[in-house]
């Protein structure tokens, strides 16, 4: 069986002290309300993960992860922050790829590549973002998007190395849009990118890896979005800045 993985990712909210105090609420909130076999994951910026994964520390359902990492080992990046630092915070997974990043910042598939294999260098569970824009699907590119992303960012692995990798479709039109794929839409793509995977590694790698939805996922169509067969939890944005709404979520899977 799949891990089912819900991950928060804050984005550059929360100061020390909002941070400390919201974490401390959804992990105190997932203790004492979720009863299912999902894991947790909150991704935050880089001044809490230290603080967070002390929190955390024993707590079998709850992680902590970063939202970026250099590719580089060290070096002269003056401001950058490197996989051997947020792995030494006790953080265990860090976001790589999010179409922000992709958009904001240039990042190309081929510097992905180069962050997947340090990040996992460092012992980092990769969460591998790939999704296409409202203007490449509407120009029908969304699968060949999808395909190129796969290949150039992640299927240089071998198959073990591969294991350790999540992947999250983000459809980049649904991001802080409050519009959603539908849950159609999200298995169709879903069901792509496990084929994709299937024949690269064979089918019982594709079978195992981890695929979550990230677009305007919340309390109310998380229900719909998680019951297909091919999504296996989300990477929630917006929803994730509030312990309430983040919960239910992970409690859909209860």
């Amino acid at each position: 069986m799949r891990k089912k993985i819900v991950a928060g990712n804050w984005k550059m909210n929360m100061d020390y002290e909002e941070g400390l105090s919201l974490f401390s609420e959804v992990v105190n909130m997932v203790h004492d309300e979720v009863t299912g076999k999902q894991h947790v994951v909150v991704c935050s910026p880089f001044i809490h993960l230290h603080s967070l994964a002390q929190l955390a520390k024993g707590n079998a359902r709850v992680s902590v992860g970063a939202q970026n990492a250099h590719q580089a080992e060290s070096g002269a990046f003056t401001g950058e922050i490197s996989a051997k630092m947020i792995r030494s915070t006790g953080a265990e997974y860090v976001i790589l790829g999010h179409s922000e990043r992709r958009q904001y910042f240039g990042e190309t598939n081929e510097l992905l590549a180069k962050k997947v294999d340090t990040a996992l260098q460092n012992s980092l569970n990769p969460i591998f973002c790939i999704g296409e824009t409202l203007h490449e699907r509407e120009a029908n590119r969304h699968f060949t998007i999808i395909e190129t992303q796969l290949a150039e960012g992640l299927f240089h692995l071998d198959a073990e190395h591969f294991g350790q990798i999540v992947i999250a479709y983000e459809p980049v039109w649904a991001i802080g849009t409050g519009v959603t794929a539908t849950s159609a839409q999200a298995q169709e793509i879903h069901i792509f990118i496990r084929k994709q995977i299937a024949g690269q590694y064979g089918q019982e790698v594709a079978d195992n890896t981890t695929i979550l939805y990230g677009g305007s996922c919340n309390p109310k169509n998380a229900g719909d979005l998680f019951a297909q067969a091919d999504i296996d939890g989300g990477l929630i944005g917006g929803a994730s800045l509030k312990s309430r709404d983040f919960v239910d979520i992970v409690k859909t899977f209860n």
